[in-house]
């Protein structure tokens, strides 16, 4: 034989990567593509994503029709801020429910574990009603908010800080410190990798959520990088090239991102198994 019955996995293994990887990337490659022609030659028949000549005109028209730099801040900084609260809440309540034996915690779990299954579409009309309550709409307060109640989180923490060993816990404790201190100083630090994983996974989803912030901000000042995008799109017809450029244009600082801290997002997936959950 040719191959040997151990390298034989790894080549099927590395072909079948490959030819994922292909799958993956043909349709962001089309996408660029697209996004860098006329609208005119994205329209021609053909099979093969450059069908023209080269032309910034649909980045040109979207940069000159709205405001890239506002937006974008308010993305970072709404996607930071849903960040940081839903890590704060999260683990706190994770942790409650592991080690807690407080009054009413498996009712308070059932609770949490059945939200998961509420689809946030349901809640849309309701949620909307509240902001109206609190006069909070076009606000930041308004993005934010009800971004940071994330009972998979919740969930995900909880089964992470079961499996950390109490023996650590209770030496803190002899030693005199409270439960908080317990919490900040030996659970935290050993929970580093899952913590980082639950906080780059909800910026991510807060990034490119569009239909609460496009629903409840009117404001251009306060819109987001993809709501605003959005609103800059001609009205008259499918602009194919102008859809490409927006699209790109919006995810382009999360692949910046991804490219920056690559190794550190692959390590606290593989070593949390986030992804298969």
């Amino acid at each position: 034989m040719l191959l040997g019955h151990g390298r034989l996995p790894r080549v099927l293994a590395g072909s079948a990567l490959v030819v994922l990887a292909a799958v993956w990337l043909l349709p962001f490659v089309w996408a660029v593509a697209t996004s860098f022609q006329s609208e005119q030659d994205v329209a021609k028949p053909g099979l093969f994503p450059f069908k023209g000549a080269f032309t910034l005109e649909s980045y040109e028209r979207i940069l000159s029709r709205g405001n890239v730099p506002t937006w974008a801040f308010n993305s970072f900084l709404i996607a930071g801020l849903v960040t940081l609260i839903t890590v704060a809440v999260s683990t706190l309540a994770a942790y409650g429910f592991a080690r807690g034996t407080f009054r009413g915690r498996r009712t308070l779990l059932a609770v949490t574990v059945a939200a998961i299954m509420v689809p946030p579409q349901l809640l849309v009309v309701p949620l909307f009603k509240q902001m109206l309550l609190f006069h909070l709409v076009d606000t930041y307060a308004a993005v934010i908010l009800p971004q940071v109640v994330a009972p998979m989180m919740v969930f995900i923490l909880k089964r992470f800080f079961e499996g950390l060993p109490r023996e650590l816990e209770d030496a803190a404790r002899i030693d005199g410190a409270s439960e908080l201190r317990v919490f900040l100083s030996v659970v935290l630090p050993l929970s580093r990798p899952i913590v980082a994983s639950v906080a780059i996974f909800v910026f991510i989803g807060a990034w490119n959520n569009f239909m609460w912030p496009f629903i409840v901000t009117n404001d251009p000042g306060l819109m987001t990088l993809p709501v605003g995008l959005a609103t800059v799109r001609d009205s008259f017809g499918i602009l194919y090239a102008q859809s490409m450029a927006s699209a790109l244009l919006a995810s382009l600082p999360l692949i910046v991102m991804f490219l920056l801290f690559q190794r550190r997002i692959v390590k606290s997936v593989a070593t949390t198994g986030f992804g298969g959950t």
